[in-house]
């Protein structure tokens, strides 16, 4: 009984302890929710505010911008109406001057309008003096047959005689006119024509040479390049097929040979290994190789380069490698690459002015000395190995003659090939262009002199201006004004005929009289 009470008294501790447990807990979680709701209503608040004060200075910020737009969009405006103000003076200012200008203009017409009317006036007041000088003509012509009494027939070949000597002598009058018209005129248009090649092809003045100068960094390189008794270098010429000449010149040495193209790869070879300092034959060979292949490389570009300038497309790779050898190719001191350049440029200018095809006339003139690559290789004449060459690839009927007869050694066949061989003349004719040797040039002068001494009536002759010009001095009881003129025309063909000379020789045939007295 005892232990069952204190269960019971047990029992009802832990259940009393239960429900004070259970009672305490529940007043500290509402303690709990009621701090938690008031922190909450303070945090909402409190972001309210946060929000409000976002927003009072967000508008206060959109505030502030508009007004700067709006400043701006002022002073742009004021800009702008600056900017107006300032156009609309300037037209004015230009309304003004066109005003002054056509008043000038009106000024001017009427000038010319009273000149007009002057030289109405004089034109017809000498007609009525050309009519009174017929009319006395006439009449005069009249007393004379009175006076001379001669018969109908006989006055009528007097008459005839003295028309026909008085047509031959107008004749060749009209003649010399018509002729020295005709030379000032095709003066200009060449000139005009050369001007214009000249302004669009600047081409290099360039001096034939068989040797290239290789500078050094040193005079201990000349030893390393000979090498151990002379193998390097006797390796090198071996390879290049260049002289190597080694002399006191200071710090460079002397590449010899006459194939330009050998002597430029043997420069660059020689650059190469100066540069990289291993100079042995085996890295010779190897050095020589690159250069080889690099010099191909250079030869295509320069081909196509030149195509490319000179405005013609469609050449056959052969040919524009062909073309780029032309480039380390002299003619009497002339680079043959630039001289073919401004035959074709020539050539594509006079057959513009004459409505033909410009680019066909350019081609047969970059074409046209394309035989000097191969001809100390092939038999024949430069002018037959390029026809045949460009026949092998293919080139134009028209193209073809112009090759094979810008030195006559085929004829003409189309205005083409002579306008190539103008071209070429005139291009090989500029001063400076080529060079002479002294004996052939002295010959020249010599000979030029004694064709015209040669002529009936000639006192002396003299060649100035280098050849290009031979004055002659006749007698003038011998020969008058209208033999002087028939005279410059029989040498100027002579000269044709007999001498070769590049360009053009002006006769100048001098008559004079003079009278001498001594006052004593």
């Amino acid at each position: 009984m005892s232990n069952l009470l204190l269960i019971l008294v047990i029992g009802g501790a832990v259940f009393v302890a239960f429900f004070v447990g259970w009672f305490i807990s529940r007043r500290i979680g509402e303690s709990r929710l009621a701090r938690a709701e008031e922190l909450a209503k303070k945090i909402i608040e409190e972001a309210e505010k946060e929000a409000g004060m976002k927003k009072k200075e967000a508008a206060l910020e959109a505030r502030d911008e508009w007004y700067k737009a709006k400043a701006n969009f002022e002073k742009e405006l004021q800009h702008k109406k600056a900017e107006f103000s300032r156009l609309e003076k300037k037209l004015s200012d230009r309304e003004s001057s066109l005003d002054r200008k056509v008043d000038i203009l009106n000024k001017k017409e009427r000038e010319v309008q009273n000149k007009e009317r002057i030289l109405y006036a004089r034109d017809k007041a000498i007609s009525s003096q050309e009519k009174e000088l017929q009319r006395l003509i006439a009449t005069q012509n009249k007393q004379l047959e009175r006076i001379a009494q001669m018969t109908q027939e006989e006055a009528k070949k007097l008459l005839m005689q003295n028309l026909e000597a008085q047509a031959r002598q107008e004749a060749a009058q009209l003649i010399k006119d018509i002729k020295e018209k005709a030379e000032q005129t095709a003066e200009k248009e060449a000139k005009n024509i050369i001007i214009s090649a000249i302004q669009r092809c600047a081409a290099d003045y360039t001096v034939e040479s068989t040797v290239s100068v290789v500078n050094l960094p040193n005079e201990e390189m000349k030893g390393r390049i000979i090498g151990r008794e002379g193998r390097n270098i006797r390796s090198f010429e071996t390879e290049t097929g260049i002289d190597v000449i080694v002399d006191d010149t200071p710090e460079a040495v002397i590449l010899s040979g006459y194939d330009p193209i050998r002597r430029e790869t043997a420069k660059m070879a020689l650059e190469r290994l100066v540069m990289d300092g291993r100079i042995h034959p085996a890295r010779i060979e190897e050095v020589v190789d690159k250069a080889k292949k690099e010099m191909e490389v250079l030869i295509r570009e320069i081909g196509e380069q030149s195509c490319f300038d000179v405005g013609i497309h469609g050449l056959h790779p052969e040919l524009i490698k062909l073309l780029g050898k032309l480039h380390f190719r002299t003619s009497y001191g002339q680079n043959v690459l630039q001289h073919s350049k401004e035959v074709a440029f020539l050539a594509g200018l006079m057959a513009a002015e004459l409505d033909m095809d410009a680019n066909l006339a350019k081609r047969a003139g970059i074409l046209h000395d394309i035989g000097k690559t191969v001809d100390k290789e092939t038999e024949g004449t430069h002018s037959q190995i390029g026809y045949n060459l460009a026949l092998k690839y293919g080139e134009h009927p028209l193209v073809l003659n112009a090759i094979a007869a810008h030195h006559e050694d085929v004829p003409h066949e189309s205005p083409y090939s002579i306008l190539v061989q103008a071209a070429d003349s005139i291009s090989g004719a500029r001063p400076g262009a080529r060079r002479e040797t002294l004996e052939g040039y002295i010959k020249r002068l010599q000979k030029l002199e004694e064709l015209a001494d040669s002529f009936k009536g000639v006192a002396k002759a003299y060649a100035i201006q280098a050849g290009r010009e031979v004055r002659i001095i006749v007698e003038h009881n011998l020969v008058d004004d209208t033999k002087s003129s028939e005279l410059a025309s029989e040498i100027a063909k002579k000269i044709e005929a007999e001498m070769e000379y590049p360009g053009q020789i002006k006769v100048t045939v001098i008559r004079e009289t003079r009278s001498v007295e001594y006052a004593k």
